[in-house]
């Protein structure tokens, strides 16, 4: 969930379709029983070669969910629309990572299991296994999802939060998709893992607002490390001086999901605007306090979320396709 940087809902403000009911524990039990194995091999064989995949496949997770459900149309390398570009093109997922992992395992399901198991699913298995690598405790992912055919980029920047939404806004999108508000800042506790890109968050370094020259939610001594990190831009756009530079989340619990990033807020320390401004609202600077008071209670409610989110808008039954191939859509008449 780290980097986002395009905005939230606009017109699709409807009541989200959980269709809780279509999906099930061990859906491939008889038609794929190796399924759920092979991806977690997969999700571990990637992390041992490079821990920030973790980070990556949960982030991955969360924008597919959060536009059009989760469907696998984030994997889209295409629009079924020519003059219109895929979701992978907007600017809010620049720097998605974790896309290997989910191409890796549907090569092998293809081989074992063709034509069987959904890339939606199998990037709901991977967000799942790599929480687990990270330190949440294991929870099993109802399956079951169908494959979206559709993937518009421009549909992106009215859905996912952006870096700078105060913590109402913040709120108010969450909500939106039908979650709570402590449902919300369970999920963006996330950002104990991971790292976000320097253009994501430099502005409040060196151009906030209201003629303040540097976030004053900042603690200053973090602020000297992060210009450091993410030097003046001099002039030009910061995304153009460091286009792929990036600053962790949390120093060397970056590489843990344990909570740790609500011990951040409290001390000044959330490198996003949109996680310091969780300390600045009454009401959810409680609930960083009551998560970061009690760490395995969050881990619970995290997995608990990501369940939730796994089920929001989904594709199932005779709907959508399970693709071949997770970045193109199936040719018409397989």
């Amino acid at each position: 969930m780290a980097c986002v940087t395009g905005f939230l809902l606009f017109f699709f403000f409807i009541t989200p379709a959980f269709t809780a009911n279509k999906l099930r524990n061990h859906f491939y039990k008889s038609s794929c029983p190796a399924a759920e194995e092979l991806v977690r091999q997969t999700v571990q064989d990637y992390y041992l070669a490079d821990h920030d995949i973790a980070a990556g496949v949960i982030r991955l997770f969360f924008h597919d969910c959060f536009v059009r459900g989760c469907d696998g149309s984030i994997l889209l390398d295409m629009s079924p629309y020519p003059d219109k570009a895929a979701e992978k093109s907007s600017p809010a997922n620049i720097g998605l990572y974790g896309e290997d992992v989910i191409d890796a395992a549907k090569f092998q399901l293809e081989h074992i299991c063709p034509e069987t198991v959904s890339c939606a699913d199998i990037v709901a298995f991977a967000a799942r296994d790599a929480a687990v690598i990270a330190g949440i405790p294991f929870y099993s992912v109802p399956s079951g999802r169908r494959d979206g055919i559709v993937s518009l980029a421009e549909e992106v920047r009215w859905n996912l939060p952006a870096p700078f939404f105060d913590a109402a806004k913040q709120t108010k999108y969450f909500k939106n998709k039908g979650f709570s508000q402590e449902e919300m800042v369970v999920l963006v506790g996330a950002h104990s893992l991971g790292g976000a890109h320097c253009s994501s968050f430099a502005y409040r370094l060196y151009n906030f607002s209201d003629g303040r020259i540097q976030d004053p939610s900042i603690e200053p001594s973090y602020a000297q490390f992060l210009k450091l990190r993410c030097p003046a831009p001099k002039g030009i756009m910061a995304g153009a001086l460091y286009p792929n530079k990036k600053v962790d989340f949390g120093g060397e619990s970056a590489m843990k999901l344990d909570g740790s990033y609500y011990s951040l807020l409290k001390q000044g320390m959330g490198l996003l605007e949109s996680d310091q401004s969780l300390m600045k609202d009454m009401k959810t600077r409680r609930l960083v306090r009551k998560m970061n008071k009690h760490p395995r209670r969050w881990a619970e409610k995290f997995a608990v979320a990501m369940i939730k989110l796994g089920k929001l808008d989904v594709l199932t039954g005779d709907q959508g396709e399970v693709r071949k191939t997770c970045r193109i859509i199936n040719k018409r008449g397989d």
